[in-house]
This record gives structure tokens, sequence and C-alpha cells, in this order.
């Protein structure tokens, strides 16, 4: 509105020479209004005018302590309606007080009022300093079109009221207006910005995160002779920082002559903020000695625990708290919250519960903190339990955030409830309507299996937004639909929302469960048009999308052109390795990593040890295990399972039962892994054991277990126990029976050549047979030479595999068995017609670290000579001790001399012969094989055991044979 200006009335001039006091100045009085000095009271109360002065200024300023004492306060500035100068001095000095209290509280109701009030006062409409208090008051409580009127309505405008505008702007993050009004104001007035103009001009630079406008007005500072200024200065160190320009804040912050603690507090925030927490830590320790001996306060304190919280460095976060607890800022709100945090960051919720306990001046960012720390720890029962004792104890009430920290515990169906109660919470109290807030209720319900009820609240908004649709879409690549998750993003591009990284990151997702490799590469061609195929975030997505569809070449070179390899992508690469069994791979990367400076975490050494457990490489295993211990990752439950199985795999079952013994929290996955540990070792009497005392340790057995379970009957011949054990898991446990269960008995069955029970199992299965385990059902019928069942076998075999060369070589065994020649000439010429070669015999060996491998009939090793004369050698000593070669392992049509000269090139014979040359009297040969081993083999290794007065452990495509003293640990059945 306009405000007209009145010329000021006779009387107000008389009162104006009648109350001129001599040697008093407007702030003198003001001052010694306030004094509490007798002298001065007693001064005052010689002149009968003053007798109204003084109460009214100190029951003002009394009354705007409060927010509900504001209305009482204009009631009382109404009633006053003096006539002398110094007592409409002291009336302006109460309006620009009470105006304050109305901003500070966000009482836009009563500054309205006041400014009714000025407008209508001839004296005040057009003060400077009480339209400058308008203009920041309504930017304060919110209202910048308010605060605009009043700016627009002034006759004349000074520095400070252009400075008030542009500083509600940016306070109300209005970033854009605050720069078009600093525009406005350095073009078309004679005003100079000053040291509270640039603060506030730099902040909207950040908002808006332009660097070069940025930069633009830092020059214009510099020019202006500004950068001496502390303001002006901390705004740049912010900005840069903001804009991730650490080197550029560090300039300015060294550049500073003089620098305050809010320099240096900004310049610690701007290293943390920015990952840099080492500098910031640095930072901080140089500001305790710098010369101003400058005192950290609560600023300080709270930028530099998120520091601690961030690195979960509790020993640097506890001397932090000491040092709050020395400077008495223990008991600061906004210090609690932050030790609350840390604590809860670093895993000590038990000394968060105890702070938040013992601080009765809770807000609600106490509540919010804490039970975001439960549930960051996954405690679903204790983080529900909070909320609704801050719900029963009522002084703070949940918002946003609560219902955010809250929702990552509903992880699981047995969570439903809890997310439906949390639910209908935030649709009672209004929370519903926040866009963050239902994306996290459809994440939520997605991750709960819910799928449907994530639509349905989906389907609930009004404004659907990119966000929204990430997170159904995401929902559904994430929680086992990713069909439907392709289906929704269709319908997001029809809708004409445009994808973003997180939408395109979720549909690469959904490809690779789906192992789409096309529509993948199609996505990626997409990319590459919008330039996205270089973030970070993308390209993880486009390693695992390659990985998992088997494409391991296309996803390194996709690494290789990465220019920042973090940790993520180099787990996304080496953990894909592993699961595409290319162990190799996976260790050659992982030197490749820690020799670029690259710490490996969990994920890192978990990928590693399941690469030795996949090459039996025991001496990296150990190397991996040593590792782990030292960098303290042991306790981790897949780490911990991970060392388990790899000593398993890697012959040394007494070893990997002392990671087991020594393991502190056993859960059922270190129990599966030590079973099925003693399972591939033939030891089915301890697996059996180890299971019943699981049960005493109150573990409910799962489906992995049974597995575990039954593998280990089947390779020790306890069919009974198996048999039991398999009705058990279906009627004591309440266990469906999978495929994989199914498998293992039916195997169990075969290799007990109880072969019309396996087929009877086979044919009463609910779900269809696999090839696996026709594949199984053949293999038994070649070792018991069942020629009408086998055929029958490979029959159906052939039907779900015809391309796959071992079945037919399973089935040109069953006929060599049985003496079938012209069968066995039929389908190996079928072979040759489909282009189907035979997996070569391959056995390998690793020695001082280095692995030596060996296919059977090859004579390409170098010292094969030597080699050659080491077996003879060999041959004629267990010759002497009843060694004999099994010719019949030898499925070819040949003369028995010919058999005889195959038998001694076979790869496990070459890796034993190298082993011995290679390797300390008495140490354990520890060697591999890609099949089965065969008889001739296995005879020879239990006698060679004796000859050489060492134990050989030999690990085919089935189980570990330990061959000590002549005898094998499988009991000569396998």
């Amino acid at each position: 509105m306009a405000l007209v200006a009145h010329p000021p009335s006779p009387s107000h001039h008389r009162h104006r020479h009648r109350l001129q006091l001599p040697l008093i100045t407007r702030r003198t009085a003001y001052q010694r209004l306030n004094s509490s000095n007798p002298q001065t009271t007693s001064l005052l109360q010689t002149n009968t005018s003053t007798k109204y002065q003084l109460p009214l200024l100190q029951q003002l300023t009394s009354l705007c302590q409060s927010k509900q004492s504001l209305p009482q306060a204009l009631t009382l500035l109404l009633q006053e309606n003096p006539r002398h100068e110094t007592l409409d001095l002291q009336r302006k000095e109460a309006i620009g007080l009470l105006l304050q209290a109305c901003g500070r509280y966000q009482d836009i109701g009563t500054g309205r009022e006041v400014h009714r009030m000025v407008a209508s006062s001839a004296l005040f409409h057009n003060d400077v300093v009480i339209t400058t208090r308008l203009i920041t008051m309504y930017s304060m409580c919110g209202s910048l079109l308010d605060s605009r009127l009043v700016f627009d309505g002034l006759q004349k405008k000074n520095l400070f009221q252009w400075n008030a505008m542009v500083s509600g702007y940016s306070r109300n993050k209005l970033y854009e207006e605050a720069l078009r009004i600093f525009i406005e104001l350095v073009l078309k007035t004679e005003f100079k910005p000053d040291k509270f103009t640039f603060p506030c001009v730099i902040k909207a630079c950040g908002g808006i995160s332009s660097v070069s406008l940025g930069q633009g007005v830092h020059g214009m500072s510099v020019k202006l002779g500004l950068l001496g200024d502390f303001f002006v200065c901390n705004a740049l160190i912010a900005f840069y920082g903001k804009c991730g320009l650490v080197d550029e804040a560090v300039k300015v912050f060294d550049y500073m002559s003089e620098k305050n603690l809010v320099s240096w507090n900004s310049m610690i925030y701007v290293f943390a903020e920015n990952g840099f927490t080492h500098e910031g830590l640095g930072l901080f320790h140089k500001m305790i000695k710098c010369e101003e001996s400058l005192v950290p306060d609560v600023a300080t304190l709270v930028t530099i625990l998120p520091v601690c919280a961030g690195e979960a460095n509790l020993e640097m976060g506890m001397v932090f708290h000491g040092l709050a607890v020395k400077l008495g800022l223990n008991q600061e709100l906004k210090v609690k919250n932050a030790l609350i945090d840390m604590y809860s960051k670093c895993g000590c919720l038990s000394h968060a519960k105890i702070l938040f306990d013992k601080d009765n001046n809770k807000n609600v960012v106490s509540w919010n903190t804490m039970i975001g720390g439960l549930s960051t720890q996954g405690d679903t029962r204790g983080t529900f339990n909070l909320l609704r004792e801050m719900q029963v104890e009522g002084r703070e009430k949940a918002n946003e955030v609560t219902i955010l920290n809250v929702l990552p515990v509903c992880l699981e169906k047995s969570e439903l409830l809890c997310l439906k109660e949390l639910h209908s919470f935030s649709i009672r109290h209004g929370f519903h309507y926040g866009d963050l807030v239902v994306n996290a209720f459809i994440a939520a319900y997605a991750k709960c299996g819910l799928l449907c009820y994530a639509q349905h609240v989906f389907n609930g908004m009004e404004t659907k937004t990119v966000s929204s649709w990430n997170a159904l879409i995401g929902g559904y690549a994430q929680n086992g639909a990713p069909g439907e998750a392709l289906k929704f993003y269709l319908q997001m591009k029809n809708a004409g929302v445009e994808p973003d990284r997180f939408s395109l990151g979720s549909l690469l997702l959904a490809c690779s469960h789906l192992k789409s490799l096309c529509f993948g590469k199609e996505i990626h061609g997409y990319l590459i048009r919008i330039g996205l195929e270089t973030n970070t975030f993308i390209v993880i997505s486009l390693l695992s999308l390659y990985i998992r569809c088997g494409k391991s070449a296309s996803a390194r070179v996709l690494f290789e052109e990465m220019e920042d390899k973090s940790l993520v992508s180099w787990n996304a690469l080496i953990s894909g390795y592993s699961q595409n069994g290319l162990p190799d791979e996976v260790l050659v990367l992982f030197r490749q990593m820690l020799s670029d400076g690259i710490q490996p975490d969990e994920i890192s050494i978990n990928s590693v040890v399941g690469a030795c457990s996949q090459l039996s490489a025991l001496r990296l295993g150990k190397e991996a295990h040593c590792y782990a211990l030292k960098a303290c990752l042991v306790e981790d439950a897949f780490i911990g399972c991970s060392i388990i199985d790899m000593y398993a795999k890697s012959g040394c079952i007494e070893q990997s039962r002392r990671v087991f013994d020594k393991s502190r929290d056993k859960d059922v996955a270190s129990w599966n892994a030590i079973i099925v540990g003693y399972g591939l070792h033939g030891d089915g009497k301890e697996a059996l054991r180890l299971f019943e005392k699981m049960q005493e340790f109150g573990q409910k057995p799962d489906g992995f277990t049974f597995v575990g379970i039954l593998m280990a009957c089947c390779h020790s011949g306890l069919v009974e126990e198996g048999l039991k054990y398999f009705n058990q898991m279906q009627n004591f446990h309440a266990l469906t029976p999978k495929l994989e269960h199914y498998a293992c008995v039916i195997d169990m069955l075969g290799r007990a050549g109880r072969l019309d029970e396996s087929l009877k199992l086979v044919n009463e299965m609910p779900d269809e047979p696999d090839a696996g385990i026709w594949s199984s059902l053949l293999s038994s019928c070649k070792t018991f030479s069942a020629l009408d069942i086998g055929t029958k076998v490979a029959e159906k075999l052939l039907e779900l595999e015809p391309n796959k060369a071992e079945n037919y070589v399973l089935l040109s065994n069953l006929f060599a068995g049985s003496g079938k020649w012209d069968d066995v000439r039929r389908v190996r010429q079928k072979m040759k017609e489909i282009g189907l070669l035979k997996d070569v015999g391959r056995s390998w060996i690793e020695i001082s670290g280095k692995v030596y491998s060996f296919t059977a009939g090859s004579n390409s090793f170098t010292g094969s000579q030597q080699m050659q004369n080491t077996w003879r050698r060999i041959e004629e000593e267990i010759r002497k001790i009843g060694y004999k070669p099994n010719t019949e392992s030898v499925l070819h049509e040949l003369a028995e001399d010919e058999k005889i000269e195959v038998l001694r090139r076979h790869s496990e014979k070459q890796a034993i012969c190298l082993g011995l040359l290679r390797t300390r009297k008495g140490e354990t040969l520890r060697i591999n094989k890609n099949l089965r081993i065969c008889v001739d083999c296995h005879n020879a290794a239990k006698l060679i055991s004796v000859a050489v007065e060492r134990e050989i452990v030999i690990r085919d495509n089935k189980r570990f044979h330990h061959f000590r003293n002549g005898f094998c640990s499988c009991g000569d059945y396998w």
C-alpha cells in the first residue's frame, strides 16, 4: 500500500521545544531509560511526562519475550498516545521492538496490526527504521509478497531497505528473486552494495548452484574492497563449499588476514560436507592452536561431531564429547542431538540411549535422531516402541522426518502390521500428502512383498512426480517383479513424465533380473544420447546388467573407461566375476584394486574368499583370511560364512571347524556352511551331529540346511537317515521340498543302486524334474550298468538339454560300460554333427601361491619328461604293494597297453607328480579336478599316500577325497 505522509501538528512542535533535554541524545536517552541507575531514575522522575515512558519500554520488552504476550504488547502500544518528541522516539523504539518480536516468533497477525498502526501514523509511516523492520518482519514470517508491497510503497528507499529485501528473499530460499532485486539495486540506484548485501547475494548464488554468477559477485566484492570483511568471506567459503569447489574455499579462507570463529566453523563444515574428513579434523586442531585462541562453540561441535559419525570414528567422537563437557556445552540441545547421532552411527546405541534418556529437554530432532539410530540398526521393535513413547509423552509430535526414519525397518512381511499402523498414523496427521512420505510408503510396501499395496498408494496420489514413478518402478524392480517395472516405465513415458537417472537405474536393474540384454542395450544407447552414460550410479547399473547377462568382457570395457573408479564399482565387477565363475579374474582385479590404493570392504573380501573357494586356493584364502582379521571384518556374518566355506572347499575341514567354533554369533548361515562342508568331505555322521546341535542352540533350520544334510547323507551312503530327514523336513519343520532337495534324494538313492525307488520319486515329484535330476540319475545308471533305465532317462535328459556335451558323454559312457561300442560311435557321431566337444579332464594344484593346471593326455607342461620319470618310479613302487591299472576306467575301444598309457596321462596323476617334485617331504598335496575322479586314479592315490607317506587331498566335481595310509575318506563310496 502507498503510505501518505502528513505534516507534523503545531502541538508536536510545542512539545518538542518543551522537552528538549540538553546533552541527552536519542541513544543516551534510551540507554538511561533502560538503566537501573537510581540517579537516572530520579532524574527522569522529576519530569511528570517521563513517569509513563519507563514502564512502557520495560513492559514492552518483557512482553516481547513470549509469543503469547505479543497481542498484549500491541494493546499496550495502542493505548499510549504521546505528543512529545522524546516520547515519540521511545514509541518508535517500542514499535521496532514489537516488529522484531513478531518476526522472531512468526506472528504475522500481530505484525499486520502493527503495520496498520504505522500506516495510520503521520509520524512513522515512512520512517526508515520502522519500514525496514516491517520488510524484515514479513520476510521472517514467510510472506515476501507483503514485504514487497511495503518496499514498493516507499517514497524513498535507502540501502538498508534494499538489503532487507535481498535478505528476505535469500532467507526464504527465493534465490532467483534475491538475485533479481540485487541486479535492480546495482543497475537502477546509486547505492553501492555493502558487507550486508553481499553475504545474502552469495548465499543466493549457492542456492541456485551458479558457480559463474557466484564468481562474478566475488569479483565485485573484491573491487568494492569488501574481501577483508568477515561476513563476506564466510559467505564465500560456504558458497564454494556448497558448489564442491573446496580449493576455492580454502583460498578465500587462507586469504583472510583475520578469521573469526564463524570462519573456522565454515571451513570445517566445507571439508566435512565434501568428504574431506581428515582435513576437517586437522583444521579443527589448527583452530585450537591458532593465535586468536578461539574456543569452540556449539556450531563447531555440531559441525565436527557428524564428521566422527560419518567416519564411524567412535574414539574421536568420545574425545569431542569430553571437550563438550569441559566447555560446558554438553547441555546445549543441538550438541546433545549431535552426540546422540554420533553414538548411533558409530554403533553405540546404548551410549546414545543413555544421553537421550537423561535429556529432559528433548525436541522433535532428539526423538527423530534416536528413532533413526534404532531404525538404522534394524531394531524394529525398539523403533516402534520409541515412536509410541514419543506420542504418549505428548510434548513433541511426530513429523514427516519421524515417519521417514521409521519406514526403513519395514523390510519383511512380518512388519506389515506395523507398516499399516504407521500408514494410518500418517494419514490421520496429514503426512501422506508429502511427496517424500508417500514415496517412502510405496517403497516400504514393495519391500514387505505387498506390491499391490504399493500400487494402491501410488494410484491414490493426485500429482505423480518422477520421484513417485521411481518409487513404484524401483519397488517392482527390486522385489521380484521386474516385468511389472518395465510395464510401469512405459506408462510413465506415456504420461509425459521424463525419466531421470534413478528411473533408468531401476530399469537397468529390471533388465538384469530378466537377463534382457537386448532391452538393456537399448537403454544403454538412450543413456549415451542424453549424456548420462558417464554417471557413476548409471555405470554401476550397466556393469551389473552386463555381468548378469554373462557379458563380463563388456562389463570390463565399461569399467576401464570410468575416470573415477569408486570402491562400489570395483566391488560390482569383482563380485560379478565371482558370480560368473571366473575366480582367476577376481584375484587379478583384487590385486589391481589394492595397487590403485583402494581399500577393500566386506563385499570385496567376500568376493575374494569366494574366488579362493572356487579355486580351492588355500594359500590365497589364508591371506584373505589374515587381511579380514587385520581389518576387523571377520565378525561380519557374510565374511565369517565365506571363510568357513573357503576352508571346507580347499580341503581343510579341520580349519573350517576351528573358524566355526570361534565364531561368537553363529547364525543359520554359519551352521549351514559347516554342515555342507562336512557333507562335501564325506563325513555325514558329523554333519548330522552338527544338525542336532544346531537345533539345541535354538537355530531353526531352513531349506539350505536340509540341502546340506541330504547331500551329506548322499555322499556317505546314509540312505535311511537321508530319507528320515527328508520326511522330517516336511512333517516336522513344515518346509516344502524344492527341486534341489529332490535332486539330493534322487542322487542318494541312485548312488546306492536303488534305481527303481529313485525313478519312482522322479515321477511323484510335484514339479517337473530339471536336467540336473535326469543327469544324476543317468550317472547312477552308468555306475550300475542299468542300460534299459539309463536309455529312457537319457531321452528325457536330451529333450531338456539337446546341446550340452556332458549329456552325450554320460550316454556314451553308459553304452561303453556295457560294451555297446556301436552305440558309443553313434552318440559320438551325433556330437560331431552338432558341433559339441567333450570337456577335457583338467586338474590343478597350488604351489607357493601359483596355480599349475594340467589336462588329460597332454605333455605340454615344462619339465614333463621329469614328471614322466617321477610317475614311472612311483608306479613301480605302488605295483609292489598291489596297484594294478584299472583299464575299465578308459571308455574307449583301445588295446590294453594303449589304455594303460591313457591312464598314466590322467591329469590328477600329473598334478600329484608336480606336487611331489615341488613341495617339502611330508607336506599335504591338495589337488582339484573338474570331473569325477576315475576308479584307477582313486586306487592309485590310496597306494601313493602309503608309498610317499603323505596325505593327498583331491577335490573332484562332486566331493573331497582324503587319501591317508592307503585309505580314502569316502570309504570307496563316491
